[in-house]
């Protein structure tokens, strides 16, 4: 959701609610990947029975990344969305069901800001593209040395629609994936998996939430599920409140503010295209055998914890002398409801109301303030009380004036620190800093990988030794600026106050100065403010918009067509009278087709993702809908200073006009186009293994046509209807792989069938409260986390669900032995931060612990071949097994596997190794520790000190 600046509000008011997720690396033996065994226990010390991933935020970093090369083609996309998708399942481990969920076809409200995206992104392609040709050809006029130009297609991002070939690719490429990890991976075994792709209406993470309101309303649901729903979206934290599940947590991708990028024309990091010099690369290690590794970490995950969220909230909404009985589950949805007005993807968010300037804070006190007269609670199972929120409103009207001066007064005192910081740092730096080996470095940088290589020190050397010589010398007359640094005798000009600074949007509103509404609708809206029929039509749609957010919230999509017709909101003194207005929307309507919607949402740019005559729509100059694709927009800052917090004046689509002109074109669609145009449904996949498997083989066999009922007793409580699916995965067929790298399913044991959820009445409401039998998790918050935030020391998350895991920590010696497994050249990253897992499922790998003494892995020096190496032994420590000693016996899910030869088979001789992936060492007591007798081909390392492998 467009809530900028949210979850660090949140994570910084919360911090309890942020735990950092313990990652399992796969392990390499012998230059063999073996693959993370999500069957094991969870080390994160919590067992999820749901995953839900809302697949758009993985399928845009996967395709297009920030921080790293994208990938070549769309087969390297594919495959970097599966390791993806695999990376995020090893952290969860469901162990009920994977639900995934592609946005489809949004409603009319949503595709007003999937439009202005789209515009923003075909137009910002578009001028990188010129920039970057021009600054190549440039540098190459001026004798730079750039790498040769690839010749590729530039991938766009507004493929990523529903109704492109691409997202169909998408479709058949996951059902191949969830296939084969179904026949392949012991922890997809028992597994239900469910995938709603880009055919089925609605946005990923509201499909999600629909189907989990559904479940509950059914009698065999569990109440106490554990929930894990991925994503970035701020929504996703509303969503799972408003769930009112008692375990639900979000997984996300750790944020971390300015990552390097690569230059788009020398791949070199540490400036922008526009700054590239065309300069050589410098060598990176002594042989260059760190060209290809990249200065930035693999992004780490997140757990927000929304029962801890719900415990903060609790403390902080509690209130005495109510009127009424306190209910903590209606307060959350008031407290929901309350943070849509600080921004949403539907609507834009009050002037008066900035989430950095304290809005939510300002918006719970006044609720508490006022609720005492209001005499009940804002909301009821998505639905809103007018009367009650024209109250709130009116009083954040009252403060509007002097919310908008301290805005200034703020912004001002910002603008002068920055300034005088800049002022600090021109005179405090030096005037020359030479490069290469003689580039100053921090204390304690200088043992990093490549911090001490040069290119040509001799040069670097040579330029240090002119710009010394060509240094003007100070003469006695010589006069001296403000700084300290010399000038010439005839003075020089005074540069203006603000010349360095930059250049501030132009503001014509005004809104710290008095008459500020009367120039807002001006401006804004071309009317005049006195004009109170208008002002009313704008306040009028915007309640409209409120009632309708609340209600896609809390139970679905209230109407496809609704959407707010204007491109900025009223004020908050503007909400009066608002108690009597209607709130019901039109019943029975339809979501737009796929190739509906791309009309809808896309640019003129992207009409290649169309068929031809559908195209032309969009360019021709004798269309009737052309005034809906400009070549060109304004973006109106509107207060801001980067053009992505603007806002794109686009004309809005005018449903009526657009299906007008679509039906000249329809008869054009070819059978595949008119097959992608055609809106589907979700599928559910299960193994050999489940008990639903037979169930749904007998359906197929006896060829059922009539919707069946899913048995809740074999799929875990999951109830709706069955129907055979036309492309149905069958067992015994072959699953054709559409990725020319990966091979074929040659002996597939899955099956899958279209899946339904429960259908209720139109006017049916589902209760927004905690279901009978749901057990709250014990509270997790102490005394003491109330002033964490607060106390002034950096505050850490911490690691996994057992707040009482502690650390293990290593003492020099252990960080020797180590270095002596790690191979030379690694640098530091193949030693992981992650704890090793509880002692309780590891055997005897970790010893218990001492009293005071820290948890290390211990090198076991007399163990068993069974009990310390079951797979090839490291190549310092070869031992011949012969097969059967030491080895797990063959269980049937292996033999399966095995016949399979599956990509990622378990290994019967499974190499268990300690925190990072190192294998633990016996010692055989001929000389040090790990290194045999005879045959030793390595040195010895050093008797003591530290070891530089440099």
């Amino acid at each position: 959701m467009g809530v900028p600046a949210f979850f660090r509000w949140l994570s910084r008011k919360y911090p309890s609610i942020v735990v950092n997720c313990v990652e399992e690396k796969p392990k390499e033996c012998n230059g063999v990947k073996l693959p993370v065994d999500a069957s094991k226990p969870n080390p994160n010390d919590v067992e999820f029975d749901n995953l839900y991933l809302d697949m758009n935020g993985i399928i845009h970093p996967c395709t297009h990344p920030e921080d790293k090369p994208a990938p070549k083609n769309e087969d390297e996309m594919m495959v970097a969305i599966f390791e993806y998708i695999d990376r995020l399942f090893n952290i969860v481990r469901p162990r009920r069901l994977l639900y995934m969920a592609i946005d489809g076809v949004a409603p009319r409200a949503k595709m007003n800001q999937q439009r202005s995206r789209r515009f923003r992104a075909s137009k910002e392609g578009v001028d990188a593209a010129v920039e970057k040709q021009r600054v190549r050809e440039e540098i190459l006029a001026k004798g730079g040395f750039l790498p040769p130009e690839e010749i590729k297609e530039r991938f766009d991002s507004n493929c990523i629609t529903p109704g492109t070939e691409f997202m169909d690719n998408l479709a058949k490429c996951l059902r191949y994936y969830i296939a084969d990890r179904l026949n392949n991976d012991p922890g997809w075994k028992n597994l239900t998996v469910i995938l709603s792709d880009a055919s089925a209406p609605g946005e990923g993470e509201h499909k999600i939430m629909d189907y989990i309101r559904r479940q509950r309303a059914q009698p065999n649901h569990d109440p106490n599920t554990h929930h894990c729903l991925c994503g970035a979206d701020a929504d996703l934290i509303m969503l799972g409140l408003a769930t009112h599940e008692p375990n639900f947590t979000i997984i996300r991708e750790e944020f971390k503010p300015n990552k390097p990028k690569p230059c788009g024309l020398c791949n070199q990091f540490g400036h922008e295209v526009k700054d590239c010099e065309g300069l050589p690369r410098e060598k990176k290690g002594k042989h260059d055998e760190l060209a290809d590794s990249l200065p930035c970490a693999e992004g780490e995950f997140i757990f927000l914890r929304l029962n801890v969220l719900r415990e903060y909230l609790e403390r902080e909404l509690t209130m005495a002398s109510l009127p009424f009985t306190f209910d903590i589950e209606r307060s959350i949805d008031d407290w929901v409801f309350m943070c849509f007005f600080v921004g949403n993807d539907f609507l834009p968010h009050l002037p008066s109301l900035e989430i950095r300037e304290g809005a939510i804070d300002r918006l719970v006190n006044i609720y508490k303030n006022v609720v005492h007269k209001t005499g009940g609670y804002l909301t009821e199972s998505g639905y809103v009380n007018l009367q009650r929120v024209q109250m709130i409103m009116l009083a954040v009207g009252e403060v509007e004036d002097s919310i908008f001066k301290k805005r200034k007064d703020d912004e001002d005192n910002f603008r002068r620190r920055q300034k005088e910081k800049r002022k600090r740092m021109k005179r405090d730096q030096p005037s020359y800093i030479p490069g290469g080996i003689l580039t100053p470095h921090a204390l304690g940088s200088r043992n990093s990988p490549g911090s001490h290589i040069a290119s040509n020190a001799r040069q670097a050397a040579y330029e240090m030794r002119m710009h010394n010589n060509s240094s003007p010398s100070v003469s006695p007359n010589t006069s001296f600026t403000s700084d300290g640094s010399p000038s010439p005798i005839g003075g020089i000009k005074r540069k203006a106050e603000d010349s360095d600074s930059e250049p501030e949007p132009e503001d014509n509103i005004r809104l710290w100065e008095a008459g500020w509404k009367q120039r807002y609708y001006k401006n804004k809206f071309d009317v005049d403010a006195a004009d109170e029929k208008f002002r009313r039509k704008v306040v009028q749609s915007y309640v409209e918009g409120l009632c309708w957010v609340l209600r896609y919230y809390y139970q679905g999509c209230a109407s496809w067509k609704w959407y707010y017709p204007f491109h900025y909101a009223p004020f908050a003194s503007d909400f009066e009278g608002i108690a009597g207005m209607p709130s019901d929307f039109e019943k029975g309507t339809k979501p737009f087709k796929p190739l509906e919607q791309l009309m809808g949402v896309f640019p003129a740019a992207s009409g290649n993702f169309l068929p031809p005559s559908w195209r032309k729509l969009m360019s021709d100059p004798d269309s009737s809908i052309i005034d809906f694709y400009p070549e060109d927009f304004a973006v109106d800052l509107n207060g801001k200073k980067f053009a992505w917090q603007g806002v794109a004046l686009l004309p809005f689509v005018d449903e009526r006009r657009l299906r007008a002109a679509l039906e000249e074109v329809y008869p054009d669609l070819t059978p595949e186009e008119t097959r992608r145009n055609s809106l589907g449904g979700d599928v559910m996949f299960v193994g050999k293994h489940h008990p639903l498997h037979d169930f749904v083989l007998e359906l197929y066999q006896t060829g059922s046509t009539e919707p069946v009922d899913v048995p809740p007793e074999l799929c875990h409580g999951i109830q709706g209807k069955f129907s055979l699916d036309e492309e149905a995965i069958l067992p015994d067929q072959i699953v054709c792989s559409p990725v020319p790298q990966l091979r074929d399913l040659s002996q597939n044991t899955a099956i899958s069938i279209n899946f339904k959820d429960p259908q209720f009445a139109e006017d049916y409401i589902f209760k927004a409260v905690m279901l009978p039998g749901a057990r709250k998790p014990a509270p997790v918050l102490k005394p003491g986390d109330w002033e964490k935030s607060s106390n002034g020391r950096p505050w850490k998350p911490q690691l996994g669900f057992n707040r009482d895991r502690r650390p293990v920590h290593m003492d020099q010696a252990a960080f020797r032995t180590l270095g002596h497994v790690m191979p030379r050249g690694s640098g530091t990253g193949g030693y992981g931060n992650a704890v090793p897992p509880p002692a309780t499922y590891q055997g005897n790998l970790y010893r218990p612990l001492l009293r005071g003494q820290a948890q290390i892995p211990k090198l076991m020096s007399n163990m068993r071949p069974q009990d310390s190496w079951r797979g090839p032994p490291p190549l310092f420590q070869q031992q011949r097994f012969e097969r059967g000693v030491g080895a797990e016996p063959l269980l049937p899910w292996n033999r399966m596997l095995q016949t399979q030869n599956a990509a990622f088979q378990p290994n019967q001789y499974q190499l268990l190794a300690g925190p990072g992936g190192y294998p633990p060492r016996r010692d055989d007591r001929g000389g040090r520790q790990g290194y045999p007798r005879e045959g030793r081909k390595y040195p010895l390392p050093p008797p003591s000190g530290r070891y530089n492998w440099n």
